[in-house]
């Protein structure tokens, strides 16, 4: 089975791209809150993504002990507190499953090798129970519409709502999605996901940047009778497919309120909404995906009516890149965030540091200091959040520690 990472689609939106192309953090001692330590005042949101998804992050690989899955966790976010970060964003239901004893969906097959198969224990409740302990803050991540890493159903367990519910899918580009036009799979997903929130106390409530599917060239996502049923009085496909998630998000807000008051709803999309030459509000890029255009997701529109409690645009290029410029996209969100209720928090590339594919900019270790120290300049940017876990904990290039010696030398309250 190919890893599905936010490298992959990052790499594949880059590609279509109309322009080509220290010291580590002193342990603390056990049990201290993390949001405690010497913060005097300060306050921005530090955070790390947690991948379950094709094993990204965690568990390291299918089929381990219940022992060995639980400390594997635990040394994650052990790797946060060392690095006086403040929240984990803990994906767990990366595919139509889930990574706690859910009665809508199966069990990950990314637990135990198995769709379906009790692991024999319950990661999302010792997540949010070991990261509450650490005085870290812990969100829970959902993937809202993608069923498989394949296109094949019969792949599913038995008991999975797609196989009981065929015509919700749509094939497509090697993968099976829930087809967001659907009011009744808008309806299962929310209730899917709320399970995990009316069952836990979970600080925030976190989507990626996948709404309807990244663009795969030659390739038509078949959703002609639900729009055809559905999509009366929209002046076209697009216009609807917008609709669709709109209506996913301010539903979402609306349920996760309902559900447990007080906590956060956040979403962390593609970095650029439009470039400008599309649309004279977008950014000063050159993008070939545009989420407005090709995800169907109106991120601009989510802050400015400020429907979400939080964005985190995945920002994941150096500072001049020619084509997505993190310096011209930061001053851009912030304008975006500016007098919204939205708060603004950046995604940051620490997995490209040290990878010599990535080009001359990331094999420098300062880069991403440079991005805080960028984004400093915009007090709209409450924040940071580092993909991914992984790299958080093994800091292959040591980037991560210059982050910690050069920006984090106290630690910060999470904003509220």
């Amino acid at each position: 089975m190919g890893r599905v990472t936010r490298r992959a689609f990052t790499v594949a939106a880059l590609s279509t791209l109309a322009v080509s192309p220290g010291a580590t953090a002193a342990p603390q001692p056990p049990g201290t809150p993390a949001g405690a330590r010497g913060g005097r005042g300060t306050t921005e949101m530090r955070g790390m993504w947690l991948a379950t998804v094709a094993n990204r992050d965690w568990p390291s690989r299918t089929g381990l002990t219940v022992a060995r899955q639980r400390g594997e966790l635990t040394a994650l976010l052990d790797a946060a507190v060392r690095r006086r970060l403040n929240t984990v964003i803990f994906q767990a239901r990366p595919a139509a499953d889930a990574l706690w004893p859910s009665p809508y969906e199966p069990w990950s097959r990314f637990l135990t090798g198995t769709q379906g198969k009790d692991p024999g224990w319950d990661p999302l409740g010792t997540a949010v129970t070991e990261a509450h302990a650490r005085g870290l803050r812990l969100h829970v991540w959902f993937n809202p519409y993608r069923v498989a890493l394949e296109e094949d159903p019969s792949r599913l367990a038995a008991s999975h709502p797609a196989r009981k519910h065929p015509g919700w899918t749509v094939p497509y580009g090697g993968k099976l999605y829930y087809n967001p036009g659907l009011p009744e799979v808008r309806a299962f997903v929310q209730e899917a996901m709320l399970d995990a929130v009316r069952r836990y106390p979970v600080d925030g409530v976190h989507f990626d940047d996948y709404f309807y599917p990244y663009p795969v060239a030659g390739r038509s996502f078949d959703d002609a009778a639900a729009y055809a049923r559905h999509g009366g009085g929209f002046a076209s496909r697009a216009a609807w497919r917008r609709d669709n998630i709109d209506r996913l998000v301010r539903e979402m807000a609306s349920g996760v309120a309902r559900t447990r008051p007080g906590t956060a709803f956040g979403i962390s999309p593609f970095g650029v909404w439009r470039n400008a030459s599309t649309d004279a509000r977008g950014s000063a890029t050159k993008a070939g995906v545009q989420t407005y255009d090709d995800l169907y997701a109106d991120t601009r529109r989510w802050v400015r009516e400020g429907w979400i409690d939080y964005i985190v645009p995945q920002l994941y290029w150096n500072i001049g890149q020619s084509a997505a410029d993190y310096a011209a996209l930061v001053p851009w969100w912030a304008e975006v965030a500016r007098g919204s209720r939205t708060q603004l928090y950046v995604g940051e590339a620490l997995y490209k540091e040290g990878d010599a594919s990535q080009g001359a900019a990331w094999r420098d270790p300062d880069e991403l200091s440079r991005h805080l120290t960028l984004a400093k300049k915009y007090p709209q940017v409450r924040g940071h959040v580092f993909f991914s876990a992984k790299e958080v904990a093994a800091d292959p290039a040591g980037a991560m520690a210059r982050v910690v010696a050069g920006h984090y030398r106290q630690s910060a309250r999470p904003p509220h």
